[in-house]
């Protein structure tokens, strides 16, 4: 860690030096997370298949002890020019040789450049420009963005018309040149990183007045026919965690839930590029101040690129059935809280479409990139979403209620927040006999952007309790505890593929402390 600041350092020392005659302002700010905790995220204990012993399902450490860094360089030119760059150096786990928390703490794999940009404003006018990997968040309000919030490689154009109304437009490339090519008709040709990229171009009109705002937005997306095939893949291991999301999961119908991984490199089709679409209505009311409303309302559509084989029961070509690869849907969230001296109650609730039973016309559930729901600290990213296993942030195929008081305040300094959520499921029973195993809704689950597929049957219980206490003024002792109550209804599930296998669910729980510097 000493090797790896000191080299930080001098380079921000050398390139303020270089351009010392430019009158170049550097600024530096970021933050440390250590972080240690205790739990059990995994929602199975053991599973069964006929004829075989029951085996264990998890077998990670209960116990973890993890750190970060993040350290952000802005070059300052003027009001109109400067440049940023973002690195980030873990998460490293104690221990762990591959993450660089082993004896020595040599790792050579851990800084990585999370953002890195440019921005600079047209002369005599207030149109602004943001060039380079940066921070890309789609508007929203009520639970964080269930279409993406991320880093991208992207320009973004923004124009503020006046104090009300602005205009922002986004051209993004979260994918391009992944794809590894291969060898249809045994010609040596593999035309490797074609057709592979997917493009995003979106509008946003943010509108602010006296006790509203709304931020109307749409995106179109194209996607090339090949940018799935090998995303996110690294030699045998299948998936990896260089970026974020798992596009496979949020952008196809089924992800990894059916047979096979659900290879849709199987599926033929003759177009270049599928279309996608994703429009959204978030605002806020704070007229009435102390109580404010927000609402979120979305909507997303990935059009078919061929069909694939799905197997309704036992894997017998009886039994095929060709699947649709077009996902469309909606989801609409709202969140109602009334501000008082000792803390802050209220209500949430979302809705989301769910899958109806037939393969045949696509999924039903609301596609996204990478979606960042933070209602809740457990499944969700509401606290400081790192640590122990956030388990989902994707709210697409359930509706969930839930209620919380936050911010309450009693001591100086010491804040606590209090939540509880009822998560329930909007897909079909009937696409249970599609999945491969009884098992099959926690395949997603180890992705960073994923939940459980929860049917109709099917529910789980959330409790968080997050105390936050400020040491000093740029020191954070954060203390979260959390537990979900598992209602995944096993005799549903039993229905899955050829019906020969059942799981044994448990309970979730998590004990975790971060000590926190920002500066």
């Amino acid at each position: 860690m000493k090797k790896v600041l000191t080299l930080l350092l001098t380079a921000g020392m050398l390139l303020g030096a270089a351009t010392g005659a430019s009158a170049i302002d550097f600024k530096a700010k970021g933050q440390w997370l250590m972080g240690f905790g205790v739990g059990d995220t995994n929602p199975i204990s053991k599973t069964h298949k006929v004829g075989q012993e029951k085996e264990k399902f998890n077998s990670n450490d209960k116990f973890a002890a993890n750190q970060r860094l993040r350290l952000q360089l802005d070059a300052v030119a003027s009001e109109a020019l400067s440049g940023t760059v973002y690195f980030e150096i873990g998460t490293q786990t104690w221990g762990k040789e591959k993450s660089g928390g082993a004896l020595g703490a040599d790792g050579t794999n851990q800084i990585k450049v999370r953002r890195a940009y440019i921005d600079w404003v047209v002369p005599q006018t207030d149109l602004k420009f943001r060039m380079g990997i940066q921070g890309v968040t789609l508007p929203n309000v009520a639970g964080g963005s269930a279409v993406m919030d991320t880093d991208a490689a992207a320009v973004t154009a923004s124009y503020q018309f006046n104090e009300n109304v602005g205009l922002t437009v986004l051209w993004a490339r979260p994918a391009n040149d992944n794809f590894g090519g291969r060898d249809l008709h045994n010609s040596g040709h593999y035309e490797q990183n074609y057709l592979d990229n997917i493009d995003l171009f979106a509008l946003m009109v943010p509108v602010k007045l006296d006790g509203f705002e709304i931020t109307p937005w749409a995106m179109y997306g194209m996607r090339g026919q090949n940018s799935l095939d090998n995303y996110k893949k690294n030699g045998d291991s299948p998936y990896w965690s260089t970026s974020d999301g798992n596009l496979t999961n949020s952008l196809m119908p089924y992800g990894k839930l059916m047979r096979d991984d659900n290879d849709y490199s199987r599926s033929s089709t003759s177009k270049a590029y599928g279309s996608m679409f994703w429009a959204g209505l978030p605002f806020a009311v704070t007229a009435w101040d102390p109580l404010n409303i927000e609402v979120d309302i979305n909507y997303g559509y990935v059009e078919a690129m061929g069909r694939y084989n799905a197997y309704k029961g036992a894997h017998d070509v009886t039994n095929l059935k060709r699947g649709s690869t077009e996902r469309q849907g909606w989801l609409a969230k709202a969140l109602v809280e009334y501000k008082m001296d000792w803390g802050v109650p209220g209500i949430f609730g979302w809705y989301g479409s769910g899958d109806d039973g037939n393969v045949k016309n696509g999924s039903e559930r609301m596609p996204s990139l990478v979606p960042m729901g933070n209602f809740t600290s457990f499944m969700g990213d509401g606290n400081y979403g790192w640590m122990m296993q956030d388990l989902g942030v994707d709210y697409a195929g359930t509706w969930g209620i839930g209620a919380q008081i936050r911010d309450m305040s009693f001591v100086d300094d010491l804040k606590h927040t209090f939540r509880v959520a009822y998560w329930g499921g909007t897909n079909s029973t009937s696409m249970v006999k599609y999945m491969g195993n009884a098992y099959a809704w926690t395949s997603t689950w180890d992705d960073s952007a994923s939940t459980p597929y929860l049917t109709t049957n099917d529910g789980l219980l959330e409790f968080n309790l997050v105390n936050s206490y400020q040491m000093y003024e740029n020191f954070d002792v954060n203390l979260e505890l959390g537990y979900i109550a598992n209602f995944m209804d096993n005799d549903t599930w039993k229905k899955a593929g050829s019906r020969a296998s059942s799981f044994q669910k448990q309970d979730m729980w998590k004990a975790q402390v971060i000590f926190a510097y920002s500066f």
